[in-house]
């Protein structure tokens, strides 16, 4: 890993003529997005707010990648579900929660316990959901392979 702190730059551009906008940074296809349907979009591109659940959903399953090999802990898949409720307090729409749902199939003998303790381990060190001021719920559940 470089040393801290790192820069992460995207470009996003639109159009009076259009409603979607074309997200890009280097080295990295470009992503078309729109306004969500509950706000008018289209519902078929992504949205901004789509974007930021699968950027929560995503840094999990990295950190607990990371933080799983590094406690040589071995699993089989995982997925994350992230769902974020948009509310408004005080005239500001927002995030106001964030449940992920977490699913980890593993061997039989895993210890279980363990494998628990690294999820939540994954939730608390998650740079993406740290950034953000909503609360997250985390529920999990172990499938043997």
């Amino acid at each position: 890993m470089d040393a801290l702190p790192h820069r992460y730059t995207t470009i996003a551009k639109g159009a009076s003529e259009s409603s979607t906008v074309t997200v890009s940074a280097q080295g990295v296809p470009d992503i078309s997005t729109d306004a969500p349907a509950e706000f008018g979009g289209p519902g078929n591109v992504w949205s901004p707010e789509a974007l930021l659940m699968a950027a929560v959903a995503d840094c999990f399953i990295l950190t607990f990648r990371a933080i799983s090999a590094a406690s040589k802990m071995a699993w089989h898949a995982i997925e994350c579900q992230a769902t974020g409720t948009l509310d408004r307090v005080e005239r500001q729409t927002q995030f106001t929660a964030i449940e992920l749902q977490v699913s980890v199939t593993a061997a039989a003998d895993v210890n279980e316990g363990m494998l628990e303790r690294l999820l939540h381990k994954a939730e608390e060190a998650c740079l993406i959901t740290n950034s953000l001021s909503a609360p997250i719920t985390l529920s999990t559940s172990i499938h043997r392979h």
